[in-house]
């Protein structure tokens, strides 16, 4: 029995390099002398093999007989897998290099070299900018959410290759890079222009907060990676502590992250309750809850263009359960999750597993989350926060609404 698997795996090895061929029989010729007999059900998995791999083979074969230059075997192996998970047409599922996966973890440890920004590949193959990260090189530059990189340096880039241009635009600190900007201004009118960065360390501090005039706490937090909800809570508890008595959460331009961390934040708010829930393509529902343990403090919740994904789980559970009050402009619409799988030699898979909904069974996909009070940012305003509240007229709403709460 063991000789025969033994044959089996090997006719399986040929058929796949496109050695052998095969008879209309079910039975094969391994030598001049001995036939070996393999049964219809295996012959039938190997045929399926054979008809599955040949076209690979013979695109391979063509490349070494007629392709003018050297290439190297691993990049073609690597190309092969990319366009596997390319040809599903989803923009949030992609195959990962080593090198990326290794860059892809080492960003949601919160510290990486580049200029801070968070792109996604557009419907038009574009590259689109979801949000720069706050107090980075990009936002300094003045690079926007909805804006479409289409050069690094003088090269063209497209949705496709996005892991690509992505790695030219990391690098070493205080070294510049270009992009080619292409956006849309305020009339509706394209424009294309150059933008000159320099790239810095990008140490992700995801939570801020400070307690404003009248005892508001205020708390921004720019994205959801592993160190977020701790420094939530301890900040949180530190605002109630100085007697705050409502709470601003900004989660304008904040791109999303970690489901399970958003989950964290969202449970200090929410009094017992679902605070989100997935479904995948076989109707398979995980919930997520909150507990009965939550701040009393009256909340509003900023959010805008920029605010994608975990941000709008947040969101969104808090308007469902009617916990505090939404101002701004509608947010992104990702309501999808991926989840990761490793591969033994260091690459990795992100890869769409599932719908998210909010609790009252919403999907916001590619629709986004409007808010109860929407507030378009004045167009002079350069800086959002508390560093500007003067001028962010979004920030002076949702100040005046939660006054009207805690009343």
């Amino acid at each position: 029995m063991k000789n025969k698997k033994t044959i089996i795996i090997f006719v399986l090895v040929l058929i796949v390099s496109n050695i052998l061929s095969f008879s209309a029989s079910n039975y094969l010729a391994v030598s001049a002398n001995d036939k070996v007999i393999i049964p219809s059900t295996e012959y039938k998995i190997l045929k399926e093999v054979y008809e599955n791999n040949k076209k690979v083979v013979q695109v391979r074969r063509a490349i070494d007989e007629l392709y003018l230059r050297d290439f190297d075997e691993n990049d073609l192996l690597e190309g092969q897998l990319k366009g596997m998970v390319n040809a599903l047409n989803d923009p949030y599922s992609v195959y990962m290099t080593k090198d990326e996966y290794e860059r892809f973890n080492t960003e949601t440890e919160g510290e990486y070299g580049g200029i801070g920004i968070i792109v996604t590949p557009g419907d038009d193959n574009l590259i689109t900018v979801v949000s720069p990260i706050e107090d980075t090189p990009a936002e300094k530059a003045g690079i926007q959410t909805g804006d479409k990189i289409i050069r690094v340096d003088g090269k063209e880039y497209f949705a496709e290759n996005m892991d690509e241009a992505v790695k030219v635009m990391r690098g070493e600190p205080n070294t510049d890079v270009v992009l080619t900007i292409l956006r849309k201004d305020k009339s509706g009118e394209t424009i294309t222009f150059d933008v000159e960065i320099t790239r810095k360390i990008i140490k992700l501090i995801s939570v801020k907060s400070e307690l404003l005039d009248d005892d508001i706490g205020y708390i921004r937090i720019t994205s959801f990676d592993m160190n977020t909800a701790d420094d939530f809570k301890k900040q949180l508890k530190d605002l109630e502590r100085n007697n705050a008595k409502g709470l601003i959460i900004d989660l304008r331009n904040n791109p999303g992250g970690l489901l399970n961390v958003c989950a964290d934040v969202a449970d200090e708010l929410l009094d017992k309750g679902v605070i989100v829930y997935t479904e995948d393509k076989n109707g398979n529902r995980e919930y997520l809850y909150s507990d009965s343990n939550m701040t009393k403090l009256p909340i509003v919740v900023l959010v805008n263009e920029g605010s994608a994904s975990a941000s709008e789980i947040l969101a969104g559970a808090i308007k469902d359960h009617q916990r505090g009050v939404l101002v701004g402009t509608t947010t992104f619409g990702k309501g999808v999750v991926q989840r990761l799988r490793d591969f033994p030699d260091g690459s990795g898979l992100k890869i769409t597993v599932s719908e998210y909904f909010t609790p009252n069974g919403i999907n916001i996909h590619g629709i986004g989350i409007t808010p109860d009070v929407v507030v378009e940012l004045n167009e002079e305003v350069e800086e959002i926060g508390i560093g500007n509240l003067e001028n962010d007229n979004q920030l002076q709403k949702a100040i005046e609404v939660l006054k009207g709460k805690m009343n």
